[in-house]
Formats: structure tokens, C-alpha cells, sequence
């Protein structure tokens, strides 16, 4: 599926139920829960009248649902209520047994009106799959919604109005900096909102308010520890390597991140150097926001051309004999730092 087909689910799916005229079933799936949940709350309100839900909500979880069970729940009319919501979580039909996947497919293609039947999926890595006979359900009279991670304007706007309920102000630039430390997804984002603006002070809320509470993504201590390389400030590199230790991550995926980090700065190098800008990197790595394509392009300059193409070449070093010779990940990113010192 395309991004813009996506996009357009999403688009139609919120006009649909701003004009209460919703589908008999759809599939809802992506990476950005916070969204996916909120509108699955819109469209289940939409369709049960207050006091008897109940009676006309069903739920189905896993693998294990039952294609009797379901057809009894669709077959079954509404109680005192014009329709009913049916919903079906992380059933992967495309993986279920021919048979069942085909009475599945029988099923939807005589979904009754009075239904509205809502697959969700939310395992980030499922993909929908447009070979497939029974995806054609959700192509022709059903919608496929993909809820992506929202743009940066939105989600500054957002993020401003989380802290305005709490009584806080955050500027741009500081929003900037909270999605670039915590990421940018809304569910993540909503209990790091909390904590830094139960702990701010003043009403602004400040970058170090974020420091203070929040806990970084990976991505965000890896940047520290490239910084650190780049300040030559090896102290500081060592004790960064010691938090990313901490967070219990998986030295492969430290190293993954580590790796990722320093071909984007050999790039950004390039780039200055080759006199682009920071929208062309923002385009090279597919980045969705501007602060990490300002940040990478700054840094870059603090780095030489021949330290950096060293350093992506030890840490492919690096990552073959993680993942050939069996010594310790802990020690072989050690070694690493101290390769990257010496060079």
C-alpha cells in the first residue's frame, strides 16, 4: 500500500464519522496506537447507544477467534439499537488456515448493514497484503486505515495542547526537542507529557525540565554518545555507553543504532561539504521532522571527513564479528569506543 493511499484511508475514515456514516467493516492498523484507539472509541460511541452497549458490542482476540462465534454475532440483530460494532483484535486472517480464511471471506462478503465489523492489528510490523482474495473486502466496500506517526505541526500543536490542560506552556523549539528525546509517537509521548509537567516549576516547560523526568529512546542517548565523540570527550562517551548498558537494550541493537548514527553523520558531512542543506538530508533518511535534520547537518561539522569514514567502517567491523565470532556484545562495543578513541 501506498503512503497516500494511507493517508487517504485515514482522511476518509475521519470524514465518515464526522458525517455518522460509517462502513460495515474496516481494518485498522499501524504504528501510532494513541490514534488508532481514539478513533476506534469515536466509531464505537458513534454506533452503541448509551446504557446498552453491551448488548451490541462483541469482541474477538487472537488467533483463536472462533468463525462460529462470529457468525452467531452478525447474524444476531442489534438490540434496541439501529446497528451493532464487532470487533475482531489481532486476527491475521492472511496467516489463518485456508479453510478458516475462507469461511472468513464468505462472511464479509455478506457483512448485513446493521454491522460494523473493525479488525485492528497492533503489532507495528503488520503489513496488509493486497494479493490476498480476502483483502479485496476492505479494497471495494470496506476501508483500510493506516495510522502513521503525524506530521510535525501536528504534533507540536498537539503536544501544546497536552500541557495547556495541565496548566503549562511549551514553546516550538522545545517541542521540537521532546519529540526528538522521547519520539514521536503520541502513545509514548502522553505519560512523558505527564511526568515533565507534574515536575516543571514554572509554566513554561524547559528543555531542562525534559532531561530532568523524561526517558529517551535509544536513538536520543546514541546521539549523546556520537556528540561526546565529537567533543573528542571520551569521559563523557564512556559513561553515555554505560546508560545505554543500562537501558537493558541488546548490544546488536546498540550497536544497529550506533552504526545508523554515524552513516548519518558521514552523510550530513558530505552534504556540508557538497554545500546541500538540511532539507536534503531530511529527504536522504526519510526523516518526518526538521529538528533531527538540523541537529545532524550542525553536528556533522564537528567531525572530520576521514574520522567519520573511519568510524563507519569499524563499526561494520564491529557488527561482522558480533555477529560471527560469538565474544561478548558488551565487549566488542568497548573495544569499539576505544578503536573510535585511537583513531
Amino acid at each position: 500500500m501506498k503512503k497516500g493511499e494511507s493517508n487517504q484511508g485515514y482522511k476518509t475514515l475521519k470524514q465518515e464519522i464526522n458525517t455518522e456514516e460509517l462502513r460495515t467493516h474496516y481494518l485498522l492498523w499501524g504504528e501510532e496506537d494513541y490514534l488508532r484507539e481514539f478513533y476506534l472509541g469515536k466509531m464505537r460511541d458513534q454506533i452503541l447507544p448509551v446504557g446498552l452497549e453491551e448488548l451490541n458490542y462483541f469482541r474477538f482476540d487472537g488467533k483463536g477467534t472462533d468463525m462460529d462465534a462470529l457468525e452467531v454475532a452478525i447474524d444476531t440483530l442489534p438490540a434496541f439499537s439501529p446497528r451493532k460494532f464487532i470487533e475482531i483484535r489481532d486476527f491475521d486472517f492472511y496467516k489463518a488456515a485456508a479453510d478458516k480464511r475462507d469461511r472468513l471471506d464468505a462472511i464479509l462478503a455478506d457483512v448485513p448493514a446493521y454491522c460494523c465489523i473493525a479488525f485492528i492489528f497492533s503489532d507495528p510490523a503488520f503489513k496488509p497484503d493486497g494479493r490476498m482474495k480476502i483483502h479485496r473486502h476492505f479494497k471495494d466496500a470496506g476501508l483500510s486505515v493506516e495510522f502513521l506517526k503525524q506530521a510535525e505541526s501536528d504534533l507540536i500543536a498537539w503536544i501544546g495542547r497536552r500541557f495547556a490542560a495541565m496548566g503549562k506552556t511549551i514553546d516550538r523549539t522545545t517541542a521540537e526537542y521532546l519529540i526528538f528525546f522521547c519520539g514521536g509517537l503520541m502513545t509514548g509521548l502522553i505519560g512523558e507529557i505527564e511526568k515533565i509537567g507534574a515536575y516543571a516549576k514554572g509554566q513554561a516547560v524547559t528543555r531542562a525540565d525534559i532531561d530532568a523526568v523524561a526517558t529517551p529512546i535509544l536513538d536520543a542517548v546514541v546521539w549523546k554518545f556520537t556528540d561526546a565523540l565529537g567533543q573528542r570527550d571520551w569521559d563523557s562517551a564512556t559513561k553515555i555507553m554505560g546508560e545505554l548498558f543500562l537501558m537493558r537494550e541488546a548490544p546488536i541493537m546498540i550497536l544497529a543504532a550506533t552504526g545508523k548514527q554515524l552513516r548519518q553523520l558521514f552523510s550530513a558531512r558530505l552534504a556540508v561539504d557538497g554545500g546541500r542543506d538540511t532539507y536534503y538530508l531530511k529527504s536522504l533518511w526519510g526523516m518526518r521532522h526538521d529538528y533531527p535534520a538540523r541537529l545532524l547537518y550542525n553536528n556533522a561539522r564537528k567531525f572530520s571527513f576521514p574520522w567519520l569514514r573511519r568510524a563507519v567502517l569499524l563499526t561494520a567491523e564491529t557488527d561482522l564479528k558480533m555477529k560471527s565470532t560469538g565474544q561478548s556484545g558488551e565487549a566488542l562495543l568497548k573495544d569499539l569506543l576505544i578503536r573510535l578513541a585511537a583513531s
